[in-house]
C-alpha cells in the first residue's frame, strides 16, 4: 500500500491539464473500512494537501457524525476522489475531475483495501462511476438511497454551492444524514465488539 501511495502521489500524467501544478491528494490504508470516493480537491485542499480541508469537509463530518480525529485516521476511513489533483476554476464553480485518474489508481486501491463495508458516494461523478443505475439523477439516487445500504450510500456534495439543493430537498437531512451516520456508526464500532 505504501508503496501504491507514492506512485499515487508521485504522478504527472495529468500535469499539462492542470493550471495549479500537480499535487495528488489521497488517504487510505489496508485496514481502512470506510472508503469516501469524491469528486477532486479543491483550491484550498490542493494547497494544503490535506483531504477535505476545506467547508466542503466541515459538512461532510457533520453528516458523517465524526470529528476530523477520526476522519483522519486511516484506519477507519479511505479518501479516494475521482480526480487527484485540483482540476483548476471553471465559469461555475471548479472543474470536472481529469478522467485519467479513476481508470488509472481506483482498481489497484481498491485491491489494497479489503475491509471496506461502507463505501460513500459524493457527488454525480462518483456515482455514475460506481452505481450501475446511469439513467438516474443524482436527485433519485440519494432519495434511494436504502436500496444501497449497507455496502453504499449516495450523497450530494456538500459543498456551500449546494445550499439551493438541500433546501429544495430537506428529507435529505431529516432521513439520509441520520441513517448514514448510524451505519458509519455501526462501520466504527465493528472492532470493538469482534
Amino acid at each position: 500500500m505504501q508503496k501504491l501511495l507514492r506512485q499515487i502521489r508521485a504522478c504527472q500524467v495529468c500535469q499539462a491539464h492542470l493550471p495549479a501544478g500537480v499535487r495528488p491528494v489521497v488517504q487510505a490504508s489496508p485496514d481502512s473500512r470506510i472508503l469516501l470516493i469524491g469528486q477532486a480537491p479543491g483550491r484550498r485542499v490542493h494547497e494544503t494537501g490535506i483531504p477535505w480541508n476545506d467547508p466542503s469537509g466541515d459538512a461532510l463530518r457533520s453528516w458523517l457524525g465524526v470529528d476530523a480525529e477520526v476522519f483522519y485516521d486511516e484506519r477507519w476511513f479511505a479518501l479516494m476522489p475521482m480526480g487527484f489533483c485540483y482540476p483548476g476554476k471553471g465559469p461555475s464553480g471548479d472543474l470536472p475531475p481529469r478522467p485519467e485518474c479513476a481508470p488509472l489508481w481506483h482498481q489497484p486501491l481498491l485491491a489494497q483495501m479489503p475491509h471496506i463495508e461502507l463505501v460513500v458516494l459524493i457527488g454525480q461523478y462518483a456515482q455514475k462511476a460506481y452505481l450501475k443505475d446511469r439513467h438516474r439523477n443524482l436527485t433519485e439516487r440519494v432519495r434511494d438511497f436504502q436500496q444501497y445500504l449497507p455496502q453504499q450510500c449516495p450523497i450530494p456534495h456538500p459543498s456551500p454551492r449546494n445550499r439551493h439543493w438541500q433546501r429544495n430537498n430537506p428529507w435529505f437531512t431529516a432521513q439520509v444524514v441520520p441513517a448514514l451516520q448510524s451505519r458509519v456508526k455501526q462501520v466504527l464500532s465493528l472492532p470493538d465488539s469482534a
